[in-house]
């Protein structure tokens, strides 16, 4: 009796084993769904590593809400959130206003600069100093127009103390050369942790002038590294390089609308459109070569193959992850709010795409993706974490929603 038992136990304990790990098998399957994207890529090219796009697509398990809490924003482009919790947003006909936390508008500030709010030109990202606290300093893009075309300027000055207006404006960098077109200004704007700041610039569209953004002489289509009087920051890659402007720090970009540090690595990231696919997320290292034109995953508008229809290049850096059909990515940040199972994921503001893409990152790759709020039919500008541990999405059609645990 005592022996059958004994049998008896290790077989259950056998079964009980065999089917606890078939059990966590499939819960481990069950975690990663289908790819988000079901429509057909315009191309049939080959990423450069498994995972590059497509990866498998992942659900939130949080409830969550999606409540707009302004509807009256007239195109808005930038937003940042200031130590108070309010919203400093512009809106590309050039007005720069303040939300409150609930939304509500607090104040219009005057001062600004003539700018050329025509095609995707007009007022663009806006961030404040790092000491904003005492010194009051805001920074900003827009589509400034000279003679000769326009360009995307870099802009500061001090707001006044009762938040109404800009004190003392200055231009501090100019994206040149000037271009009569007015499309892909790119345009964001992030400090590091010395005071400097990194600027994004897009290479203006046009095929006479986007073989620029290989062209260490000009200022566009690349990451610009300048202090906050817009010269050079000291030691970079191309510094003292026969006709190399200084202060780029990286080159071969196409529309580049989002940069964002990781919070886990400290690294800056970036997003950036493609033409008919190759929408990218790049991280940006010191001196690298992104490749645009030369290099790319999309296509012409017209069908056609861009140059040579080449997606890998000795020199050039791949990006992390790439679609292809284009979502249109506006800005991106790493989530550091109060939903635990998005802690430090890329969120990604879909325009064309109309949803806010939520990447998880892994050791520097993309390992899920999902599809927010694309019942909403809205094309995302903007997404931001808000002082209250909320995500905080902004949309061409003008309204602000706060996106927050139930």
């Amino acid at each position: 009796m005592i022996t059958y038992n004994k049998h008896l136990l290790i077989a259950l304990g056998l079964f009980s084993a065999i089917n606890g790990h078939a059990k966590a098998v499939n819960a481990k399957r069950d975690t990663t769904l289908a790819p988000v994207e079901t429509q057909s890529a315009n191309t049939n090219y080959k990423p450069a590593f498994r995972g590059q796009t497509r990866i498998g697509g992942i659900k939130t398990k949080t409830p969550y809400t999606a409540t707009v809490i302004n509807s009256e924003l007239k195109n808005p482009w930038g937003i940042h959130v200031l130590p108070d919790g309010r919203f400093l947003i512009t809106e590309k006909g050039a007005t720069m206003r303040i939300l409150k936390a609930n939304g509500s508008f607090d104040k219009q500030i005057a001062g600004l600069p003539a700018v050329l709010a025509r095609g995707q030109g007009g007022l663009l990202d806006v961030t404040i100093d790092p000491a904003f606290a005492k010194n009051r300093m805001i920074y900003w893009g827009y589509s400034e127009p000279p003679a000769d075309g326009s360009l995307l300027a870099i802009a500061k000055a001090r707001l006044s103390a009762d938040d109404s207006k800009l004190e003392n404006v200055e231009v501090i960098y100019r994206a040149n050369p000037p271009y009569k077109g007015t499309l892909q200004y790119g345009c964001r704007i992030v400090f590091d942790k010395q005071g400097n700041l990194f600027v994004s610039t897009g290479e203006r569209s046009g095929v006479d002038i986007r073989m620029k953004a290989q062209d260490l002489s000009a200022g566009i289509g690349k990451i610009i590294h300048i202090t906050k009087a817009g010269k050079a920051v000291a030691g970079g890659p191309f510094a003292g390089k026969p006709n190399a402007l200084p202060e780029i720090y990286a080159y071969g970009l196409r529309n580049p609308d989002g940069l964002a540090w990781n919070p886990v690595t400290g690294e800056l990231w970036e997003a950036e459109f493609g033409p008919r696919g190759g929408d990218e997320i790049n991280i940006i290292r010191q001196g690298k070569n992104y490749g645009w034109p030369v290099v790319t995953y999309g296509i012409e508008y017209s069908g056609e193959k861009v140059g040579e229809g080449i997606q890998q290049k000795e020199g050039v850096t791949q990006p992390v992850y790439y679609w292809d059909p284009t979502i249109s990515p506006g800005n991106i940040t790493f989530y550091t709010g109060n939903i635990t199972e998005w802690k430090n994921n890329l969120f990604v503001a879909g325009l064309s795409g109309q949803h806010i893409a939520r990447l998880v990152i892994k050791a520097n790759k993309v390992t899920g993706e999902e599809r927010l709020l694309k019942d909403k039919n809205e094309r995302w500008r903007a997404v931001v974490t808000g002082k209250d541990g909320a995500l905080y999405g902004m949309t061409d059609s003008g309204k602000l929603y706060r996106i927050a645990k139930k």
